[in-house]
C-alpha cells in the first residue's frame, strides 16, 4: 500500500494507508514511560488534565524522546522523571518496547524502570502541565486506582501491566 500523510502537525501526523487510517508520532518522535518504586515500596504516579479525554488522567511517568532533537531513551526517562515527579533515579532498565493502541496509532513507548529514587524538587511538570504527584503504597495501589476510579478519573491502563510487573 502506499501511504498519505493527511495532516502533520509538531508532534503528530495522520495517514491513511489504503483503506487503514492512523495517527503516528511526528519526526520519529518516541516515548518512554518511568515505572518508578521507592525504597518504602511506593509507587510513584502522575495525575493530570489530559486534553483529549477531557478530565485528569491517573498515569505512570511518562515524556517523549527526542521531541528537541536528537536525545537517548534512558537519558528522556531520567529527564521525564525529575521533571513530572521531582525524583531522580541512581539506575534506569530498559524493559523493552510496547505499544498501547496498535489499532489507532503507531505510537510506541519503552518501558523504564527507575530504582534508588533519591526526592530533588517538587515535580509537577514543566509549562502548564499541572502534575500532581502520588506516591502509593504498592499494597494500596487496587484501592488507591479503584477510588481514583470512582472519583471521575481515567486510568491508564499501564497501571494494570505494572502492577504485574512489581
Amino acid at each position: 500500500m502506499t501511504e498519505t500523510t493527511v495532516w502533520k502537525g509538531r508532534f503528530l501526523e495522520t495517514v491513511v494507508d489504503g483503506r487503514w487510517e492512523y495517527v503516528r508520532r511526528a519526526r520519529g518522535i518516541g516515548a518512554a514511560v518511568i515505572l518508578a518504586v521507592t525504597d518504602a515500596n511506593e509507587i510513584v504516579l502522575v495525575e493530570q488534565y489530559r486534553v483529549p479525554l477531557g478530565t485528569s488522567c491517573l498515569e505512570l511517568p511518562a515524556g517523549l524522546v527526542g521531541d528537541d532533537g536528537p536525545e537517548e531513551t534512558l537519558a528522556a526517562a531520567r529527564r521525564e522523571l525529575e521533571e513530572e515527579t521531582g525524583f531522580r533515579a541512581e539506575t534506569l532498565e530498559d524493559m523493552g518496547v510496547f505499544t498501547s493502541s496498535p489499532g489507532m496509532t503507531s505510537e510506541h513507548f519503552t518501558l523504564v524502570r527507575a530504582k534508588g529514587l533519591v526526592r530533588v524538587g517538587p515535580g509537577g511538570g514543566i509549562d502548564s502541565e499541572n502534575i500532581t504527584v502520588h506516591c502509593v503504597p504498592l499494597p494500596a495501589l487496587p484501592a488507591f486506582i479503584a477510588d481514583k476510579r470512582r472519583a471521575g478519573m481515567m486510568i491508564d491502563v499501564r497501571l494494570l501491566a505494572a502492577m504485574t510487573l512489581l
